[in-house]
């Protein structure tokens, strides 16, 4: 039995958005899904934190971090070629599991794209005022990016400019990407080249070791948790090749080939840019120790001029500010696909439903989208500079929670399939349970460990940690969001507007 025929009556349901069909090809979808990762951005931000959790086992960390995803890769792949649909985790959890499980997965997703959102303008405006700086020679124009009026005001500049770009359509966005995320990559090359040429002429510096690459020896599991969930943030992104599977060429099978092929070059950049710097720098805590807690939140603004030199040091802030900008404008790309879809099917208001008549985006998910990010990032900004710290930690919840709940639904949808052969049994079943149940045990420990207010940057609220504040609420108020929508729109709670699944009867040969 084919697999398109035995999940033909599943996809009867499933409802055109309006979007533009085939459009992006492997390259373009590949390229997307690097973007939305940004290495060169979560490289910056999460050596440091994770140096600082793990020491010198930062490398074995990113592997560790990389096995969960790329366990639920497979799911997204396995659920796309049956289920090829741009509200990717929420309606196949609705296929799987039913309308409540669906509604608060295509919530955690929504979520995790907002926090990533604020985090990535934030990032951007910080250097892009450093780059000017470097650029003009003058210590008052970097210095502008710690004036908080001119900091939010710039910010909101950045979402607006990626919105606008995100509005006008996919086809503007893959072009705008092939070019940054090739100026990264290549500047990320140049920077791995050089550090670990030049290690040995560096104070602090390392030889390798191969035990860097064993995250099993990590002093203990707590920080051995928060590492994966450092790493799972820098990993996160890559599912955005599927979001756009109504807009690819030959929707079924190309998103999860680019989500595959975008997550091993991820890999192996983060592996090599790991290796260099520690090689180079080491773990100290002082100068350009990757464990300096002054330079721990910008690595690379340490590192650019030590490794790179004076002359094409400045590359390296400019990798990073088009890296922040370059993902910060896909990454409106799930989210308002997501939306859509939720809309669509009347999960969330019909009005998101609504796509540009000639852009054919949805235009009123992405203008919401980043009106709220807009919103999310002041308020966070004017409350505390060390919450929008707390929002990384706080995402590894996001992330374990929705990523988890997808791959337990591949096991669930594709059930009856899995003793028809081996690969079945290992692809559909074994590798996506596993990967499920890994960030489930990382989402529970997680909790745990972040309700003391030691976790994360320190802060707490009502002797509360901030981390455990954050991610709990943010779920919490969806689960308040989804009894209102209830009320509004007890179709979709009661199943009929999508349909859970029934497996077919698989008849053994």
């Amino acid at each position: 039995m084919e697999q398109g025929a035995a999940h033909a009556g599943d996809r009867e349901d499933l409802k055109a958005k309006g979007l533009s069909g085939n459009t992006l090809g492997l390259l373009g979808g590949t390229v997307i899904g690097i973007s939305t990762v940004a290495p060169a951005y979560s490289l910056t931000v999460t050596l440091g934190p994770t140096v600082g959790e793990a020491g010198l086992r930062m490398p074995g960390i990113f592997l560790a971090g990389f096995v969960p995803i790329l366990l639920v890769a497979f799911a997204y792949r396995e659920l796309n070629k049956v289920l090829p649909d741009c509200g990717t985790s929420f309606a196949w959890s609705v296929k799987a599991f039913g309308p409540t499980t669906g509604w608060m997965c295509g919530w955690g997703l929504l979520m995790a794209s907002i926090v990533v959102l604020s985090n990535l303008a934030g990032v951007a405006t910080e250097f892009f005022y450093l780059s000017l700086g470097e650029a003009t020679g003058s210590p008052d124009v970097t210095e502008l990016n710690d004036n908080k009026a001119v900091h939010i005001l710039t910010t909101l500049a950045f979402i607006t400019a990626a919105t606008c770009v995100s509005y006008r359509g996919i086809t503007v966005t893959e072009w705008l990407q092939s070019v940054l995320v090739g100026l990264q990559l290549v500047v990320l090359a140049l920077f791995i080249v050089m550090a670990i040429s030049t290690s040995g002429e560096a104070e602090g510096a390392l030889d390798f070791s191969w035990y860097w690459l064993d995250p099993f020896g990590v002093e203990s599991f707590t920080a051995f948790t928060a590492g994966v969930t450092l790493s799972m943030f820098m990993y996160w992104g890559w599912d955005t090749c599927l979001t756009v599977n109504e807009e690819s060429i030959g929707s079924e099978r190309t998103p999860g080939r680019a989500a595959l092929l975008s997550i091993v070059v991820i890999v192996c950049t983060y592996l090599l840019v790991a290796v260099g710097a520690q090689m180079y720098a080491g773990v100290g805590t002082t100068g350009t120790g990757l464990a300096n807690p002054d330079t721990a939140d910008n690595v690379f603004a340490a590192l650019a001029y030590p490794v790179m030199g004076s002359g094409i040091g400045v590359l390296l802030f400019v990798a990073v500010l088009t890296s922040a900008a370059a993902s910060l404008q896909t990454t409106f790309l799930p989210v308002a696909r997501t939306a859509l879809a939720m809309s669509t099917y009347k999960a969330l208001p019909t009005m998101f439903a609504a796509v540009h008549p000639r852009f054919r985006t949805p235009s009123r998910a992405t203008v919401t989208a980043a009106v709220i990010t807009g919103s999310f990032y002041t308020l966070m900004t004017l409350v505390s500079e060390n919450v929008l710290l707390d929002t990384v930690f706080a995402l590894g919840l996001m992330i374990s929670f929705y990523y988890g709940i997808t791959a337990f639904a591949c096991v669930w949808f594709f059930r009856r399939e899995l003793r028809r052969s081996p690969g079945n049994l290992l692809i559909k079943g074994l590798l996506p349970g596993l990967g499920g149940l890994m960030l489930t045990g990382v989402f529970l420990r997680t909790l745990r460990d972040a309700w003391e207010p030691s976790y994360g940057s320190g802060s707490s609220v009502a002797g509360i940690g901030s981390v455990f504040v954050i991610g709990v609420g943010l779920l919490l108020l969806g689960a308040v969001i989804m009894l209102l929508m209830r009320r509004h729109s007890p179709e979709f709670f009661r199943g009929e507007v999508l349909h859970r699944a029934t497996p077919p009867l698989v008849i053994e040969d």
